[in-house]
């Protein structure tokens, strides 16, 4: 991976986020990113195909997929960017109590 952060830009040019994982500028945002990035590829397809199957929250998705919410979280926010998931407007809470945006695939 290159050295740009999780916004993309370093030297003033943007980088392959959503297309792969994002970082932030320390050691251990980089170190977590190049760990996911052979998975997320396939975690974001699958991401993607539990919520074509119903609307759903990030921390839904880990759940049925058996997956870490660490790990979905942020595909889920790829997909996002990418415009193939939008926001229902709906929110349920998540794990921690906190409202959540719930998803569904963009038509």
């Amino acid at each position: 991976m290159s050295d740009l952060d999780l916004f993309g830009w370093s030297m003033g040019r943007p980088s392959k986020y959503p297309d792969t994982p994002g970082y932030r500028r320390t050691d251990t945002s980089r170190a977590a990113a190049d760990a996911i990035v052979g998975r997320s590829a396939t975690l974001r397809e699958r991401a993607l195909a539990r919520i074509d199957h119903g609307a759903a929250t990030a921390d839904e998705v880990a759940l049925l997929l058996g997956e870490s919410v660490l790990a979905i979280r942020p595909r889920v926010t790829e997909l996002a960017r990418m415009g193939l998931i939008v926001d229902t407007g709906a929110r349920r809470k998540n794990a921690s109590g906190r409202a959540a945006i719930v998803w569904m695939v963009s038509r």
